[in-house]
C-alpha cells in the first residue's frame, strides 16, 4: 500500500498514534543568517522522452522532473505550538482533524497535507525572504511598508494579532522573524489553519478586502469566537471545549472571493527619487478568473441548477474534492456528525516544484515540518497538476516545402486564470527543435540551459533587454516565452518590485473567455502579444519557419512547453543583494539546486 493510503484504525490505535503524534510538537522557528545544510540527495535522473501513438505523438511527461526517493530520508519537525487571543497553532488542529481517511481507505488528514505545501511554509520560503529583504535595502524610506504589506498574507496571524495589540508588525530585526518576538511562533505557522477559517464574510470579491485587506474578528472571546467551515448544522460543542472556537458556516469556504483577499495584490511604486507614485497590479489571478470562462459561468452554476454551467471556483482546482466521499473530517468524530461526501483535501496545489525541491532538500536548516516523503507527495501532486490540468501543445500546421519547415504550435490554456500566474518572476516558455535524418540539429529555439537560463532569450543577457512577443520564429535566437516584463517610471526594466509601474510585456496565456480587449487595464495584454490575432483567449498559436537546406529527411521535430516559478533574470538582479544574510542563504540553495524548468506538455512529429 503506497503512502498515499492508510489503512481505517479503531479508536485505541488512533489514541496511541495521536499520542505519539502531540509529543513531536515544538514550535516552527526559522531564524535569519542560518548556514543551510547541503543536500546529500542524489541528482534527478538524465531527461528522456518516450513516443507515444503515431504522426504528432503526445510524449509522456509523468514525473519528468520528479525526484527519485531520497537516500537520507527526514522526518520533518513539529507543527507549530503557540496560543494568543485570536489564533492557535496547527498542531492543536491536528489532534483532531489528522489521521482521516475517506470511504475507500485514502488518507485525507488535513494538517498532513497542509504542512508540506508553500501555503504552510509561506513565512519559511527563503526566497520570500530574500526578496523583502531586497526591497527593503533598496528603498528604505519604505522599510515599515514593505515589510507590513508583506507579511500581512505571509504571516497573517502574527501580523493580525500584533495589530490589534498595537504592536509592531515589522518582520526583521526584532520583529516577527526574531525567536525572541512574542508572535515568532505565530509567524512562522504561515498561513494556517485558524486565520482562513475566521476569515469574515465582509467585503470579499471587492478591492476592500484585496491585498491582505481581510477581515478578522478579534473581538470574539473563547469559546464564542467564531470559525467557519463549509457545512451546514455543525456539531459545535467538542470544538468549544477543545480549541475555543464555536464552528458555523461560511459560504465563503467555498467562493473564490475567499482566496482573492491574499492573491490579489496591489504594491506601490515609487519613482526615481523614491517618492510613491501609484499602485501595480503585482498579482491578479482572481480578476483574470473574473473575466474568464471560469469565473462568468460560476453563479450560473450555483443558480440554475440542472443545467450547470462550466465554471470552476479556486477550491476545485488547487483543494479537489475526494472522489470516494465518506470522510468523518475529525477523528473523534460525535456520533452526530455525519461523514461528508464533499471535502476538499487541503493539497493547496500550485506549480512551484523548484522551490519544494529546496525544501525537501533543506528540511533542516529551514526547520521544516514536512517529512520528505510528504513534500515528495506535494511535488507529485504539483507535477500531476502541470502535466494534466494545466496547459496543453499541439501541431496545427506541419510543411515541408523546398528548403523549408513550416510547423504551427497551438498551446492551449486549460487553467482559470492566466499561466504563469503570480508574482512575475515565473516564465513559461516553447522549447523548438528540430533534427534531421542522422540526429544532427537543424534547428533549436528555447533550449533550458542548466544555470537556469534560456539560450537566445535577450532578458537572460542584457538585464535592460527582454524577449518580445513573437506570432513567426525564424530564427533560433527568437523564444516564444510566456511572462510579464515589468517597466519603472523611466521606462527602464525593472525586477523590484516597488519600482515597477507597468508592464513592458504581458503576454501570458489567457483563461478561455478572457476577451484581452474588453478587459480592465490591470489585467491587460500589454506589448506585440495585444495585436496578435492568434494570441486570444484560451490559447495562442506561434509559427516557425526553418531553413533544411543542407540536411537530409525525414525531419523530427520535437516541441516542449516549460515552466520555472523563477526566472534566472529576475534571480541574476536579486544576487546583486548578496550582502544580505537572506539574499546570501538563497543564492546558496538556488546554486545548489535543480534549475531546469518543469515540462508541461510535450509533442513530438516528423515530415519528410
Amino acid at each position: 500500500m503506497s503512502r498515499r493510503q492508510v489503512f481505517r484504525k479503531n479508536k485505541a490505535v488512533h489514541l496511541i498514534t495521536l499520542l505519539l503524534f502531540a509529543g513531536q510538537f515544538v514550535s516552527c522557528a526559522a531564524g535569519t543568517g542560518v548556514t543551510p545544510e547541503v543536500s546529500l540527495e542524489p541528482a534527478p535522473a538524465p531527461i528522456s522522452i518516450d513516443k507515444a501513438g503515431d504522426d504528432a505523438k503526445v510524449l509522456d511527461v509523468t514525473n519528468y522532473y520528479s525526484r527519485p526517493e531520497n537516500n537520507n530520508p527526514r522526518p520533518g519537525g513539529g507543527l507549530a505550538i503557540f496560543e494568543t487571543e485570536n489564533f492557535i497553532g496547527s498542531s492543536r488542529c491536528a489532534v483532531c482533524h489528522e489521521l482521516l481517511v475517506d470511504s475507500a481507505g485514502n488518507d485525507m488528514s488535513i494538517p498532513g497535507h497542509w504542512r508540506s505545501t508553500m501555503m504552510a511554509n509561506a513565512a519559511k520560503d527563503p526566497l520570500w525572504l530574500a526578496k523583502v529583504s531586497s526591497e527593503v535595502k533598496r528603498n528604505p524610506g519604505l522599510k515599515k511598508v514593505i515589510e507590513e504589506k508583506c507579511a500581512t498574507c505571509h504571516m497573517p496571524m502574527a501580523w493580525t494579532q500584533a495589530y490589534k495589540q498595537g504592536g509592531e508588525r515589522v518582520i526583521f530585526d526584532n520583529g516577527l522573524l526574531s525567536p525572541q518576538n512574542d508572535l515568532h511562533g505565530a509567524a512562522m505557522d504561515g498561513v494556517s489553519c485558524s486565520l482562513c477559517h475566521q476569515v469574515q464574510d465582509e467585503n470579499l470579491g471587492r478591492k476592500e478586502s484585496f491585498s491582505g485587506k481581510f477581515v478578522i474578528d478579534t473581538g470574539g472571546k473563547a469559546p464564542e469566537r467564531k470559525i467557519f467551515g463549509p457545512y451546514k448544522d455543525p456539531v459545535q460543542k467538542t470544538m468549544q471545549q477543545s480549541v475555543g472556537y464555536t464552528p458555523v458556516f461560511g459560504s465563503q469556504m467555498n467562493d473564490s472571493a475567499l482566496c482573492a483577499a491574499c492573491h490579489t495584490l496591489y504594491t506601490p511604486f515609487v519613482d526615481g527619487q523614491g517618492n510613491v507614485a501609484g499602485e501595480f497590479p503585482e498579482q491578479t489571478p482572481y480578476l483574470e478568473w473574473k473575466y474568464s470562462d471560469f469565473g462568468v459561468n460560476v453563479e450560473n452554476r450555483y443558480d440554475i441548477g440542472e443545467n450547470p454551467g462550466q465554471g470552476k471556483i479556486c477550491q476545485e482546482c488547487h483543494m479537489p474534492h475526494s472522489e470516494a466521499g465518506g470522510v468523518s473530517i475529525a477523528n473523534w468524530a460525535p456520533p452526530e456528525a455525519e461523514p461528508k461526501d464533499h471535502f476538499s483535501q487541503h493539497h493547496f496545489v500550485g506549480g512551484n516544484v523548484f522551490m519544494l525541491n529546496i525544501l525537501q532538500d533543506n528540511i533542516g536548516s529551514l526547520q521544516i515540518s514536512a517529512s520528505t516523503d510528504g513534500i515528495e507527495d506535494t511535488k507529485e501532486r504539483t507535477m500531476h497538476q502541470l502535466q494534466n490540468e494545466t496547459a496543453s501543445l499541439s501541431v496545427v500546421g506541419l510543411k515541408h516545402r523546398g528548403n523549408e519547415i513550416t510547423a504551427e504550435l497551438k498551446v492551449d490554456n486549460k487553467v482559470g486564470h492566466k499561466f504563469p500566474s503570480g508574482i512575475p518572476t515565473r516564465r513559461t516558455w516553447i522549447h523548438l527543435m528540430v533534427e534531421d535524418a542522422s540526429g544532427q540539429v537543424v534547428f533549436e529555439s528555447g533550449k533550458p540551459l542548466a544555470d537556469g537560463s534560456i539560450e537566445g532569450n535577450d532578458a537572460d543577457s542584457d538585464s535592460m533587454g527582454y524577449e518580445k512577443h513573437y506570432d513567426e520564429i525564424t530564427r533560433p535566437d527568437q523564444v516564444q516565452i510566456y511572462e510579464g516584463i515589468m517597466l519603472n517610471t523611466d521606462n527602464e526594466v525593472t525586477f523590484t518590485l516597488l519600482r515597477a509601474a507597468k508592464y513592458a510585456k504581458d503576454n501570458r496565456l489567457l483563461p478561455d473567455g478572457f476577451d484581452k480587449t474588453a478587459v480592465p487595464a490591470d489585467i491587460g495584454v500589454f506589448g506585440m502579444a495585444l495585436s496578435d490575432g492568434d494570441f486570444i483567449g484560451g490559447s495562442d498559436q506561434v509559427t516557425y519557419r526553418i531553413d533544411t537546406s543542407e540536411h537530409n529527411g525525414p525531419f523530427t521535430i520535437t516541441a516542449r512547453l516549460l515552466f520555472t516559478p523563477v526566472s534566472y533574470s529576475f534571480v541574476k538582479d536579486l544576487a546583486k543583494d548578496e550582502d544580505l544574510p537572506e539574499v546570501n542563504r538563497f543564492m546558496f540553495l538556488y546554486r545548489k539546486a535543480d534549475k531546469m524548468g518543469q515540462e508541461v506538455a510535450a509533442i513530438r512529429t516528423t515530415v519528410q
